[in-house]
């Protein structure tokens, strides 16, 4: 390819709203341009790459035995009703009547089609297990969209769903898909970082994010300095710091020879910091409780719209809300008002605790750390008032136990109590138990080998294309521009005639052929233009080899052309007449050491 007949409208200025490497460089070598805020169009460099990373992932997953299929991007609003989401999605769900007055929902993902394709055609256990997935457009309504196309309103995706007769043929998907997407994102030369993770709207149980580093990643990690933990915050667990009893009988006789709790006057005091310096205590000591509203909970059978609990955790611990928001089975959460909270504990904010609290209107949930606390002091349903001396288990139960707490860098690993820190991670890929939450709600059944009514247990495996190319670009690039890996390459090697005529296009010409009849992907920069603006647009573009002719190298008994990996510095002078079998050589090994084993 020519880039005279090609389209590669380079930039020498940065977009203005461009914040990091990849939405700067992506518009800089002509690899994407702007439609709308969050929405943009692939040009012909860009589109190149983006369907090598197509073709990588859809290689992967044809090898763990999925199966491809296409459903529309327009998918009836009777399904996503079916499935309960149709409300839970909230304002990310473009929906839209048609002339008809039928809705309809452009795609945020795919897992009602999928679920009710298969729900006409299952009929017997001996068409399971069954792996099916899409390569396709989908458009979520985010409130701001930014960094390019790492995060973008419309985008291109994945979507994988699995359907089994039972738990353990879903692990063994589940395990070959979540190792075939460690061999995609290697393929795409990232270093990605595999962490436990909240299932999230999907829902489900068990649940695996690939990030990748970033300094304005969405996501907080937390990783093991010791051993291989990673964890989503949203998830991570840690090493507790105190002596957790669970049983309300040890809880109890714990408490034994701690004094009967007693309120004491906190005037003006509400705050966990303003109570330790009124009573020259420490933090741990105190039972904060909150008060939360829970939307769409389905705790039991019928779910309920709107639901308040009091959740109480240790005073210097926070609540993490979207593990609180999965243990309700919850589409959100979020601190109830303070009207709210008058309303239903009697006090005014600040002053709640569980002691006296009647649950029938304000059910408890405790986190694990409250069982430990046999001497505490938190709120007494009164202004300016609070208990000391409250025991868990003695003073106050809880309608549910569970591990509610933000888990922060500096806490220890719950694998093998080694100090957790920090990272900024963008996602690229997350791999779902679903168990039965879509064939339940959509019911979706089949015949086992006795002849009685099942349901399949269902997985779900996501990778997003765009952002996949844009973390390429985040990870390998310079002060000049992107440094291709040879598997996403638009091309793999770049022609720089000095002067598109003469002895040199015909030793341009000459190299280009052979180039193409060996496979390699060559593009020649023919434009009539002066050596640095070709150089400088070479390294933007970051091709992996660049090849230089011109008369000077050219003249002589041994013509000789320059040649120079976009890794490297310095060029060297390759014979005209074997650099073709060299580059060739230099290429497939490059791809070669991308193939694992």
């Amino acid at each position: 390819m020519k880039v005279s007949q090609s389209f590669i409208p380079t930039l020498r200025e940065e977009p203005g709203d461009a914040v990091i490497a990849s939405h700067r460089l992506m518009f800089r070598a002509g690899l994407l341009r702007k439609l709308s805020n969050g929405l943009f169009a692939y040009l012909p460099l860009g589109l190149r790459s983006l369907r090598k990373v197509e073709n990588i992932i859809r290689e992967e997953m044809n090898a763990t035995g999925a199966l491809e299929l296409k459903p529309t991007v327009v998918i009836p609003g009777e399904m996503w009703k079916e499935s309960g989401r149709w409300d839970s999605m909230g304002q990310a769900l473009l929906k839209f009547k048609n002339r008809l007055g039928a809705d309809f929902v452009i795609s945020p993902t795919a897992e009602e089609p999928f679920t009710a394709i298969v729900r006409d055609e299952l009929s017997s256990y001996r068409q399971l297990p069954l792996s099916l997935y899409q390569i396709n457009s989908k458009y979520r309504d985010e409130v701001r969209p930014r960094y390019g196309v790492m995060r973008g309103r419309e985008f291109m995706m994945k979507d994988g769903y699995s359907f089994h007769t039972d738990d353990d043929c879903l692990d063994d998907t589940y395990r070959k898909i979540g190792k075939a997407y460690r061999r995609i994102f290697k393929r795409c030369g990232l270093t990605v970082i595999p962490v436990k993770a909240d299932s999230g709207a999907m829902g489900g149980s068990g649940s695996e994010e690939f990030m990748v580093e970033s300094d304005v990643g969405d996501n907080t990690l937390l990783l093991c300095r010791t051993c291989e933990y990673a964890a989503n915050v949203e998830k991570a667990e840690c090493k507790p710091d105190y002596s957790p009893r669970l049983s309300i009988d040890l809880a109890k006789g714990a408490a034994q020879s701690i004094p009967a709790f007693e309120k004491i006057d906190t005037p003006n005091v509400k705050t966990i910091e303003e109570l330790c310096a009124f009573l020259k205590t420490s933090a741990k000591t105190f039972i904060k409780t909150l008060v939360y509203r829970a939307v769409n909970v389905e705790l039991e059978e019928k779910p309920v719209a709107e639901k308040f609990f009091a959740v109480c955790i240790r005073g210097d611990l926070d609540v993490n809300e979207t593990k609180l928001t999965a243990l309700l089975k919850a589409a959100e959460v979020s601190l109830a008002s303070e009207a709210d909270v008058e309303r239903l504990t009697g006090a005014p904010m600040g002053f709640a605790g569980p002691v006296g609290l009647n649950q029938t209107v304000l059910p408890v949930i405790t986190d694990f750390s409250v069982t430990a606390i046999n001497d505490g002091v938190t709120g007494a349903l009164a202004k300016d008032l609070h208990y000391k001396h409250v025991a868990y288990g003695r003073d106050f139960e809880a309608f549910m136990t569970a591990d509610v707490r933000t888990v922060i860098a500096g806490d220890h690993c719950p694998s093998c109590g080694g100090e957790l820190y920090e990272k900024k991670g963008n996602e690229l890929g997350h791999i779902f138990k679903l168990g039965h939450k879509y064939s339940k709600s959509m019911n979706v059944t089949y015949l086992d080998e006795n002849g009685k009514t099942q349901m399949p247990v269902m997985g779900c495996y996501g990778a997003g294309l765009d952002r996949t190319l844009a973390s390429v670009i985040e990870e390998h690039h310079d002060d000049q521009g992107i440094i291709w890996p040879i598997t996403v390459a638009p091309y793999h090697v770049l022609l720089i005639p000095i002067k598109y005529d003469g002895a040199v296009k015909e030793a341009t010409d000459k190299l280009y052929e052979e180039l193409s009849k060996a496979g390699v992907e060559v593009l020649v920069d023919d434009r009539n233009e002066r050596p640095g603006v070709k150089f400088n647009d070479a390294d933007l573009i970051g091709l992996p080899y660049r090849v230089v002719i011109g008369d000077k190298n050219l003249a002589g008994e041994n013509p000789k052309v320059e040649v120079k990996r976009r890794t490297e510095k310095e060029a060297r002078l390759v014979d005209l007449s074997t650099a073709a079998g060299e580059l060739t050589s230099l290429v497939r090994e490059d791809l070669a050491g991308f193939i694992l084993i």
